[in-house]
């Protein structure tokens, strides 16, 4: 019978075949710090060694959770398409009175980085430009986000041709705003919010729905500071 140890360097033991003792670094911790290192650094920056010495552990840590690199960057793929796309789908489907209710309930994924990683969104593009595959990963997961809003507006009655172009005019202005990192206070896109909504909807939002949105956008700023 094998008997488990803690490993001087916090690692896991092994009994059978999975880690137990002490678990100084989990697989999360793992899959965070890749996820950083691509953020900062691109996808050449994932290498685990590096990561391994970020952590404190030595590569064997590593492969309790991951078979390979390879391994790693899929992991991280599926953990994008598991937040990013998911929370920007399921706004769309969330219920809403009106249109521009249900486009405010996609700048609230958008503007939270809770819900919505824009620096991950922009590391996996970078990282398409690179790889053929991960750019066809890149384009699935766009078309479900804007099959996803485009279904938006057909709910809300618009015609099919009208439904897939405002889609595309919100998605892509929203990847736009996003890239040129204007560094906009969120008091001046406060300001603007009616208009914005009048533009990618055609309709007048209520006063009510642009005041609770507001309300959102301050209390992500505000949790931004307290971080």
């Amino acid at each position: 019978m094998e008997h488990s140890q803690n490993t001087s360097n916090g690692e896991p033991s092994r009994e059978g075949d999975r880690p137990v003792g002490n678990v100084k670094v989990t697989r999360q911790n793992w899959l965070d710090a890749a996820r950083e290192a691509l953020i900062a650094n691109g996808v050449e920056g994932v290498k685990i060694q590096v990561l391994g010495a970020q952590l404190n552990v030595s590569r064997s840590s590593f492969y309790w959770y991951f078979k390979s690199r390879q391994d790693l960057l899929n992991a991280l793929l599926d953990h994008w398409q598991k937040t990013n796309t998911a929370a920007l789908v399921a706004k769309t489907e969330e219920p809403a009175q009106t249109i521009t209710e249900a486009v405010g309930n996609v700048f609230r994924c958008v503007i939270n980085p809770q819900l919505f990683n824009t620096r991950l969104d922009f590391a996996i593009r970078d990282w398409a430009r690179r790889s053929p595959k991960v750019r066809k990963i890149l384009h699935a997961s766009e078309n479900k986000r804007l099959e996803a809003l485009h279904a938006m507006f057909v709910r809300h009655g618009y015609e099919d041709l009208e439904a897939v172009a405002r889609a595309r005019i919100l998605y892509y202005m929203q990847i736009g705003y996003d890239d040129a990192q204007l560094g906009e206070p969120m008091e001046d896109r406060s300001r603007l919010l009616p208009s914005y909504l009048l533009g990618f909807t055609g309709q007048q939002a209520s006063q009510d729905e642009i005041a609770a949105l507001v309300r959102y956008a301050d209390a992500v700023e505000a949790q931004k500071q307290g971080d």
